[in-house]
């Protein structure tokens, strides 16, 4: 059966478990350390952790570190439920209201009083960061903060999709003209069933390094120093697809930071958005993967572009390795066409990334 931290919260541009899987029981054996520079909901860090590899993770969204680290260092289900108890003894309507009163048209369409009165206060006092029952709760929250509405739904929120938070002034019309108003939800209450739900599969268990910051700080991390990675197997942003800032704002929102989206706040790299700059990121994550990579270690990366075709992203793939200062082959690829795109249930008709490129590279020195 699926392990059920998967979906935890559905992410935009992610790979599936069976990818990492595939990989990973290819390329490693048990104990191996796994490596995902850009790991995102985790997908790749949970899947070496229940194949019982180690794991090093790194990204510098904050929704992506929360995620990650809350699947693979999970508090009991005990200790969660027993939090959240403690969190709701001490949640006063009262003091929080005024604050709701004050916030724009988007929150006020977004989420009941009630609700958005508990995620105000669930907001300042989860100690996500630092506390690992924090971590499991905030990211359970961020699963469950927007989604499509049904009878038996249990998202937070007014109509949104499930991947991406729509942009306030679209959200706002969309929901005044179809006549569309937020459920009044308990969010401690539907956080029970969640957590409950989600820890029918048994917490995994293992070495789990999680990095909150940028890939280029890698080579420095100690952990790496002392145990380089067997394998890495990652998915880099995709060139001119998607900017997690503004994707990504209301869960960004939820963790601290601003009620509007973002460029550049939480991370000024924003290369994988120009063409002319794109190929020195991805040549800086080979620099990085060129000092924390064991001999004859392996790398795997899914890439894809809106623009460019699946032959030109290889050889500028291939051609950027050598900036890893190491003897490194191309020994396989593999083009995907992407026939059901997550963008097509909420921008139908724009033009999103068609093609993915799977590439398998080996350190041969």
């Amino acid at each position: 059966m699926r392990h059920r931290f998967h979906s935890m919260c559905p992410y935009f541009a992610m790979f599936p478990e069976s990818f990492a899987e595939r990989w990973i029981r290819r390329l490693t054996r048990p104990g191996d350390t796994v490596l995902d520079p850009f790991s995102g909901r985790g997908t790749t860090a949970l899947t070496a952790l229940l194949n019982d590899r180690s794991v090093v993770a790194c990204d510098v969204n904050d929704v992506a570190f929360c995620l990650t680290r809350a699947k693979t260092s999970a508090p009991t289900i005990r200790s969660v439920l027993q939090r959240v108890s403690q969190l709701e003894s001490g949640f006063r309507p009262s003091a929080t209201r005024p604050t709701v009163r004050e916030d724009a048209d988007f929150f006020s369409l977004c989420f009941s009083d009630n609700t958005l009165a508990q995620l105000l206060y669930l907001r300042g006092e989860l100690q996500w960061r630092t506390r690992r029952t924090d971590t499991m709760i905030a990211s359970l929250v961020l699963g469950i903060l927007h989604g499509e509405m049904s009878p038996n739904s249990k998202y937070l929120s007014n109509q949104m999709p499930r991947t991406i938070s729509t942009k306030p002034a679209y959200s706002v019309r969309f929901w005044k003209k179809h006549g569309l108003r937020p459920p009044d939800r308990n969010v401690f209450a539907v956080l029970r069933q969640v957590a409950s739900y989600r820890y029918e599969s048994p917490r995994p268990l293992g070495s789990a390094h999680v990095i909150h910051g940028d890939m280029r700080k890698l080579p420095f991390d100690p952990s790496l120093r002392r145990t380089p990675a067997s394998c890495v197997i990652t998915s880099p942003p995709y060139l001119n697809v998607t900017n997690f800032e503004e994707d990504q704002w209301l869960r960004l929102w939820l963790l601290g930071g601003p009620p509007t989206p973002t460029r550049g706040r939480v991370s000024r790299d924003d290369r994988h958005l120009r063409a002319d700059a794109y190929w020195q990121f991805i040549a800086d994550m080979w620099r990085s993967l060129g000092a924390v990579v064991c001999n004859r270690g392996d790398v795997v990366v899914r890439i894809g572009s809106r623009y460019m075709g699946p032959d030109a992203v290889r050889r500028a793939l291939t051609a950027s390795s050598r900036f890893s200062g190491r003897k490194v082959s191309l020994v396989s690829s593999r083009i995907t066409e992407i026939k059901r795109r997550q963008t097509d249930a909420f921008r139908p008709g724009t033009r999103g990334c068609r093609i993915e490129i799977d590439c398998h590279f080996a350190f041969r020195d």
